[in-house]
């Protein structure tokens, strides 16, 4: 290895360990800041910072939603589902006591 290469090397190791301190010390804030760091990056990707400047410009499309309406809407089936069917005479007897014998 040349010098230079040891050199940075130890450079490395030695802003490693701070930055291991750092965030040993400072976890909460390094966080928070990171958090705040990519917002900003994500802000500035969809906003159209990281787009190319110059040449030909390039159109704008807007979206737009478009919702066929062929009529008014056909009616219900006849025979639909009730969850709560009508309540019917039991054709139990009750009044007969088959386990007191």
């Amino acid at each position: 290895m040349q010098s230079w290469q040891i050199e940075a090397l130890q450079l490395e190791g030695s802003l490693l360990k701070s930055l291991d301190g750092f965030i040993h010390e400072h976890a909460l804030y390094f966080l928070v800041g990171i958090i705040y760091l990519l917002l900003t990056l994500l802000a500035c990707v969809l906003s159209g910072g990281l787009r190319s400047k110059g040449g030909k410009p390039i159109p704008r499309i807007q979206p737009g939603i478009i919702i066929h309406l062929p009529g008014p809407p056909p009616p219900p089936p006849a025979d639909t589902f009730d969850p709560l069917p009508p309540l019917r005479e039991c054709d139990c007897d009750h009044d007969h006591d088959d386990w007191a014998e």
